[in-house]
């Protein structure tokens, strides 16, 4: 045994470590992490919350369902770790641990599959949509804001990787215990605005929309960008320090465009399924950040530049000077953040605040949340941007001010389309309403899954055939799979799941018992590292297995007493947590294809 002494200098050894408060429902893999974790506390005398955070999962199931790996007990306490191991491995098993295997300096636990395949289907059954949830993150709320447009054109492909993953994380770190505020604010005041607000003055002779509305004040924007001069330039920033004076003629058309812009984008949010708790505008917090740059002047965060301007001097950082203010007294975005930040902190009473902005943007975050920490808000600690890379089109990099982009409403017109071509190769007799009914669901889903399959900070390059197809690492593959489970359990015709799950011996079944098993640790994991390509992995790979299971394995034609009632309840639980799964993508389940 681990004597006491050493067992004080652990407690006391700093390190990251689980919540005493984590208790997550009954989910089955947190049920068998407990026992293993009692099982080490009895034998070493350690606190069960430290012992919790040094479990690991091995990659191989041959080196058991979770490991101990006692060294990192060592580094605190001053233990030989294979002398800790072998006192673990002299305490017998219970519960749903069946065998412990000392190998070194690790201790490998084994579940027994018998008893954890009845506690895994069992729960899932009882819990449904529920599973996969979890007090992780209860009492702490995180602002989530995602899309963020400017109102100078329409929202395109990569708003909408923007969006899916603002949404999936807030729906994973809602699914974590989280309370997740999905939030947007509209850039609809500054320089860039007033491009598509100076051109539709000289050239739109009062014209209204009969395109999408949002469509209609982009188009300006790109002739803004065509027609560019020196004297266009000067009359633009006139425009600018106009709108700030709330000059009536300047805020008349601004406002006229601003309400087109915003309702294009409605639209789109609606088709494409992005939803917000709460919006805010530029244009109320613009002139509102005189108090903080007043207060940065007297600290000497600030200061005044030759022309006038107030900066921020970050080389000391080792980041470069950065404008707050122009020489002509108009804002920047930064001029808005800072009033909007502390707004934000204050109204809300947030534990965490998130900003999923593209990564060219990266500098601009590092220099706004060590400017809020050299002002003194004890909240810039919790701020974090969450960077994710370009979409690149196989012509390489969209650029909105020569109009070569994928707008948003096109790409879920195209998405649409290619998967109303699959579903009528298929299904040759379908009515027209089922047909877009599934058409829109596969379209939207495919465009998603792709969207969100990668790490977030990684750069992707569109491809619309290959992200729709019913094969591969797809959305419609998974959404395949979960309509196949559910044309299955229709034949089977069970109303109530009745099974013994003992009877459940085969490899493959333990398999797919083993990752439903995992479901609510990837979910916890995803809100965690705000990964939401964690849960795409997972239910990618969940697929994966069910095919191979049913590929190999009979169910309805099951010929042992019992059998098709068991593997009927496995397809049960393995089409419940592959719907959850999609739909915290923000990815419909249809039950047909």
């Amino acid at each position: 045994m681990i004597e006491e002494s050493r067992r004080r200098r652990f407690e006391s050894a700093q390190g990251y470590f689980y919540s005493p408060n984590q208790e997550y429902n009954m989910n089955p893999d947190n049920l068998f992490r407990s026992e293993v974790v009692k099982i080490v506390s009895k034998a070493t005398k350690f606190p069960e919350k430290e012992i919790e955070s040094l479990l690991e999962k091995p990659r191989d199931p041959k080196l058991g369902d979770l490991s101990l790996p006692c060294f990192k007990l060592s580094r605190k306490s001053i233990e030989d770790p294979k002398e800790i191991a072998v006192d673990i491995g002299k305490t017998p098993p219970a519960g749903l641990v069946k065998d412990i295997w000392v190998a070194g300096p690790y201790v490998n636990f084994y579940a027994d599959w018998k008893k954890v395949g009845e506690v895994v289907i069992r729960e899932i059954l009882k819990q449904k949509e529920k599973y996969g949830r979890s007090d992780y993150g209860k009492g702490r709320k995180v602002r989530v804001e995602y899309s963020a447009p400017n109102t100078n054109k329409p929202l395109h492909l990569g708003h909408l990787r923007n969006d899916s993953i603002g949404m999936a994380v807030s729906n994973t770190l809602q699914a974590a215990g989280f309370n997740a505020v999905r939030a947007n604010l509209y850039s609809n005041r500054g320089i860039h605005i007033c491009k598509s607000m100076l051109a539709y003055q000289k050239y739109g002779k009062g014209k209204k929309p009969k395109i999408k509305p949002d469509h209609f004040v982009g188009e300006y924007y790109v002739l803004y960008e065509k027609r560019k001069t020196k004297k266009l330039e000067e009359e633009l920033k006139e425009m600018l320090r106009k709108w700030e004076k709330k000059d009536p003629h300047v805020r008349a058309l601004w406002k006229k465009m601003d309400t087109w812009a915003i309702k294009g984008f409605r639209e789109t949010y609606k088709r494409f399924g992005s939803v917000f708790d709460v919006e805010f505008r530029e244009s109320d917090f613009y002139d509102k950040a005189k108090p903080v740059i007043e207060t940065g002047l007297k600290k000497g965060v600030f200061k005044n530049d030759y022309d006038g301007a107030v900066i921020a001097d970050l080389e000391a950082e080792k980041l470069t000077k950065k404008v707050i203010r122009r020489g002509d007294g108009t804002s920047i975005y930064i001029t808005n953040d800072l009033a909007l930040t502390p707004h934000k902190f204050s109204t809300f009473k947030l534990g965490k605040a998130i900003w999923v902005v593209g990564s060219e943007q990266d500098l601009y975050f590092q220099q706004l949340f060590k400017i809020l920490e050299l002002l003194g808000y004890p909240w810039a600690k919790d701020c974090q941007h969450l960077s994710y890379g370009m979409v690149f089109l196989p012509s390489g990099k969209m650029k909105s001010r020569e109009g070569i982009v994928v707008d948003a409403d096109d790409i879920m017109d195209r998405m649409t389309e290619l998967a109303r071509k699959e579903i009528k190769q298929r299904e040759k007799k379908i009515s027209k309403t089922e047909l877009e009914k599934r058409a829109k669901a596969i379209g939207l889903g495919a465009l998603k899954y792709f969207l969100l399959k990668m790490d977030s900070i990684k750069s992707l390059n569109f491809n619309p055939e290959e992200s729709v197809s019913f094969e591969g690492n797809t959305g419609p593959y998974i959404q395949y799979t979960h309509a196949r489970i559910c044309s299955i359990l229709k034949k089977g015709k069970v109303k109530q799941f009745r099974f013994d799950p003992s009877l459940l011996k085969d490899e493959r079944e333990k398999i797919l018992v083993r990752s439903l098993m995992d479901f609510p640790r990837v979910v916890q994991d995803a809100a965690r590292d705000y990964k939401p390509n964690y849960v795409a992995n997972y239910i990618y790979q969940l697929a994966n297995q069910f095919n191979e299971f049913y590929e190999f394995l009979r169910v309805l034609q099951a010929e042992e007493p019992g059998m098709k009632e068991a593997r009927l309840a496995l397809s049960r639980a393995a089409q419940i947590v592959l719907k959850n799964g999609l739909n915290l993508l923000g990815i419909d389940a249809p039950e047909r294809m």
